[in-house]
């Protein structure tokens, strides 16, 4: 099992995708443990996007993810960092695939919706940021139960 970060970021709350995203990975087959939503903060959003602070566009996306809440989820399943990002998209929304969530709702590269994570030592990371030991739930799902046995032929 893996689990992995998506945040939908303000752009797609206030668009109303929220059920719309949640959704999507549920239909996967992907489990959802925990969530909230919360506001990104000036350090919230430098530790997070750290690797882009120095860049030129970085108010931008300050900017964008400062100006209403994100929703904070963590995803588990089989390959869940990877099936995630296959389901999100390309970064540009313009680039993105019909089917994936930025290919269907975002025609841009900065309000492209989502995050997720990149990589599962990444997940790791992004996931002790946002979320406490106390968040995350566990409950049975016989749907996954069924999935992941099939997968263990």
């Amino acid at each position: 099992m893996e689990r992995t970060l998506v945040i939908i970021k303000p752009s797609g709350v206030q668009r109303g995708l929220i059920g719309e995203v949640t959704s999507r990975f549920e239909k996967r087959g992907l489990k959802l443990v925990a969530l909230k939503m919360a506001r990104f903060t000036k350090d919230l959003c430098a530790e997070h996007y750290s690797h882009l602070v120095s860049k030129p566009f970085y108010p931008i996306i300050e900017a964008s993810m400062m100006s209403a809440p994100v929703v904070l989820m963590c995803w588990e399943g089989v390959d869940a960092v990877s099936v995630v990002r296959a389901m999100t998209g390309a970064t540009d929304g313009r680039k993105a695939a019909p089917g994936t969530v930025r290919g269907d709702f975002c025609l841009s590269h900065q309000e492209n919706i989502i995050h997720a994570t990149d990589s599962p030592e990444n997940a790791e990371k992004e996931l002790r940021r946002f979320f406490r030991d106390e968040d995350y739930f566990e409950y049975d799902s016989p749907l996954l139960s069924y999935i992941y046995s099939i997968d263990e032929l």
